[in-house]
């Protein structure tokens, strides 16, 4: 067989097709237009102050308004209520650019759907979803930022629920940072900065938001931020590439930082070993390539991964080198970062979970102990060329007060294990592989030393694989017991 892996070439990545929405999330701009509300009761007039509240003229139809809706209309939150004393007539759904109403009788709500239809006005009648063009769903007011959440009237409860996790996580002082963003627009438009300069300058703005959120914004605020995206115009132009730790799997384990490196990517060249849930947290603009390299697979040749990142980058794009894990363990980054730096490319790097921190958390495993296990070791089980590395610290290996970490050990673990166990590795010292670590189908396989090697042969596994060993994993049989860790996790 042939030492060297099979290549392919970088492959851009389209994003997956949209997943099925039961209901489009759209913004209607209502301001100055006329809204027609029809019916009473407490309902009716939450709908009616909506619909003020978005600079709508409202025209409520009520033979009996409720005192909900007498007291709305002498008090509106922003458009004007105008009550009428009288049930609705389908001609007076002519010219609005919404009608709701609110009716106990399904024979009612019929004709209003109707008679909105004819009118060519959308309809929505509450709480009657077979009746309904849109629904309002629940809201997070933090004008003009507004957050819409529906379930399509299946679990009005659990939305609202949701909406409470939202009211607590976003400040209240975002709205001004949102109002002041309208402000400052065309300013910054008419400032004069280049298309990347000004990205960067939101950038930095939304950075200052996030940081100090109810900071009142100022127009020295303003000020400052323009001149700072003056002072690293420069730079914004340029280019730039930042070396991602994605990490082993589990999207949650993400950094906020890698996060943000995301969110600003131009391109993004990532590794197979990267869940394609993380992708979903790019900007969906953002080009996605394929530059995966693969132990005994087809992979893309490192050197042709580091002129594609660099060309990229010296066109101006902010580039982001996705890896599984940390890029800084076994990912190859003193390559690509040296690569970057002799061609005068501005390189970052965001480090990320590695996959054996990872699992041995995922296992509740701590991977030193404080009188017995003092030292971690992580190795490669593989050389360039696919078989057994032959510059290996074998009396490290078998040194029992260490924790040994052995990355990509898929073809080699068995004579890895044989020729540490002859160099001093106890043969029963405790063994764990562990499979697609810290994703849904996680696999632990547990024995020694000795058998570890058979034992992962057995199972035929042909996923991402890490093998531990060490004293740490002398309780790992409670550790793996199925019914103290989460259930998606399977165990031989």
């Amino acid at each position: 067989m042939s030492d060297r892996e099979p290549e392919r070439r970088p492959a851009e990545q389209r994003p997956p097709r949209m997943e099925t929405l039961a209901r489009l999330p759209v913004f209607l701009a209502l301001a100055g237009k006329r809204a027609l509300v029809a019916g009473h009761g407490a309902a009716v007039a939450w709908k009616a102050e909506l619909l003020s509240a978005a600079g709508a003229n409202v025209e409520v139809f009520a033979a009996h308004p409720c005192e909900e809706i007498r007291a709305l209309a002498t008090e509106t939150p922003g458009g004007a209520i105008r009550l009428h004393r009288r049930e609705w007539q389908a001609t007076d759904l002519a010219n609005a650019a919404v009608a709701v109403g609110g009716f106990a009788d399904d024979s009612e709500a019929e004709a209003f759907a109707s008679a909105g239809h004819a009118a060519g006005v959308p309809v929505n009648v509450i709480d009657k979803p077979t009746y309904c063009d849109f629904s309002f769903g629940t809201i997070v007011n933090r004008s003009p930022l507004v957050i819409g959440i529906s379930t399509d009237g299946a679990a009005p409860i659990f939305a609202q629920a949701v909406r409470a996790k939202l009211e607590a996580m976003i400040p209240r002082g975002f709205a001004h940072w949102a109002q002041a963003a309208r402000r400052w627009r065309q300013t910054v438009r008419a400032s004069g900065l280049s298309f990347a300069a000004r990205r960067r300058f939101w950038q930095m703005f939304t950075a200052f938001a996030v940081a100090d959120p109810d900071h009142e914004p100022a127009q020295a605020d303003l000020d400052d931020l323009i001149a700072r995206t003056r002072e690293q115009a420069a730079a914004a132009e340029a280019g730039s590439v930042t070396l991602v730790g994605a990490g082993p799997g589990d999207p949650e384990l993400l950094t906020l930082r890698a996060l943000r490196a995301l969110q600003s990517a131009d391109i993004i060249l990532f590794d197979d070993l990267v869940a394609h849930e993380i992708l979903d947290f790019a900007r969906r603009e953002a080009k996605k390539m394929l530059v995966g390299k693969t132990g005994y697979a087809a992979s893309c040749r490192q050197d042709e991964i580091n002129a594609l990142m660099i060309a990229l980058a010296k066109s101006g794009k902010r580039v982001v080198r996705l890896k599984g894990g940390d890029p800084l363990i076994f990912g190859r980054a003193g390559e690509e970062i040296a690569a970057c730096r002799a061609a005068g490319i501005s390189v970052e790097v965001v480090p990320g979970i590695t996959a054996a921190q990872g699992a041995a958390a995922r296992m509740a495993v701590p991977l030193t102990q404080r009188r017995d296990v003092r030292r971690l070791q992580y190795i490669t089980g593989h050389a360039e060329k696919g078989g057994l590395p032959d510059n290996l610290d074998w009396a490290s290996l078998a040194d029992p007060g260490a924790t040994t970490v052995v990355y990509m050990p898929n073809r080699t673990i068995g004579a890895l294990t044989a020729h540490a166990v002859a160099e001093g590795l106890a043969p029963d010292m405790p063994a764990v592989a562990v499979a697609n670590a810290t994703r849904p189908e996680q696999t632990i396989i547990q024995g020694t030393v000795a058998d570890i090697a058979a034992r992962l042969a057995a199972r035929g596994v042909s996923a991402p694989v890490l093998v531990f060993f060490g004293l740490v994993f002398e309780d790992a049989a409670e550790a793996a017991d199925p019914s103290a860790l989460p259930q998606r996790l399977q165990f031989s």
